[in-house]
């Protein structure tokens, strides 16, 4: 079965990642790690690490071969550009490249170069930012990247419910004439509704119960026998 994802042009689908930037070292290791996994990539050398965690990321910008974060310490933050580097290291690493070799070729690609060489080598098999699984409504959400996918998911599924078009559900109901702009409805299947006998006085007992708030004339008995069996597929005021 084909996914969305699969359909959809990978470049585009890799911008997507720009809205849930800027990240903390961990949410980029999580979000970088996650669009790996997904896209079942595996690096050749097997000295490398398949996954990129917060302490690979950090030897990366040791090495030149990503750029340094913006702040220092629990204050740095990463943007969508350190994404595209992480995944263009760990891409070229499952081509068997060096890391040697990936710092020259870091260091003579521009941004836009980067980020679509990282699409082509991603293909189809790159999922859009809610299949990750850091956006699952059934589990906590990871880190901050996490949360802004939940928030996201939780809010298509709003307007989803919001957009869906009601059809009110019609049935049959039988009215009571009470007094005057004062009716009852009894659903069809109700027991009220099989008390033919007992009609006047249902009306009546209602009237009584009513009446210190009305003072209008009451409905007369024939109205009442009149009213009773009349259906209609209107359904009774909210």
């Amino acid at each position: 079965m084909t996914n969305a994802s699969s359909q959809a042009d990978p470049l585009s689908v890799l911008r997507e990642y720009r809205q849930l930037a800027p990240w903390n070292l961990h949410d980029l290791a999580q979000v970088a790690s996650a669009i790996l996994e997904a896209s079942s990539i595996r690096p050749i050398n097997t000295a490398a690490s398949a996954r990129p965690n917060q302490r690979t990321i950090r030897f990366y910008v040791t090495r030149g071969l990503v750029t340094p974060p913006d702040g220092r310490g629990t204050a740095a933050t990463y943007t969508y550009r350190h994404l595209l580097q992480v995944l263009g290291i760990k891409l070229r690493q499952m081509e068997g490249a060096t890391l040697a070799d990936i710092a020259v070729e870091l260091g003579q690609t521009t941004g836009d170069i980067l980020e679509r060489r990282v699409a082509a080598a991603l293909g189809p098999t790159l999922p859009t930012p809610t299949l990750l699984p850091l956006g699952d409504p059934d589990r906590p959400a990871l880190g901050r990247a996490g949360r802004v996918l939940q928030n996201r998911l939780t809010a298509g599924s709003s307007r989803h419910l919001a957009e869906e078009p009601t059809t009110a559900v019609r049935s049959t109901w039988h009215r009571i004439p009470i007094s005057r702009g004062i009716e009852l409805h009894v659903k069809v299947d109700h027991p009220f509704a099989r008390l033919d006998s007992h009609r006047a006085q249902l009306a009546e007992a209602v009237r009584l119960a009513i009446g210190p708030f009305v003072s209008q004339p009451n409905t007369s008995h024939a109205d009442v026998e009149s009213g009773f069996g009349r259906n209609t597929n209107a359904r009774p005021p909210d």
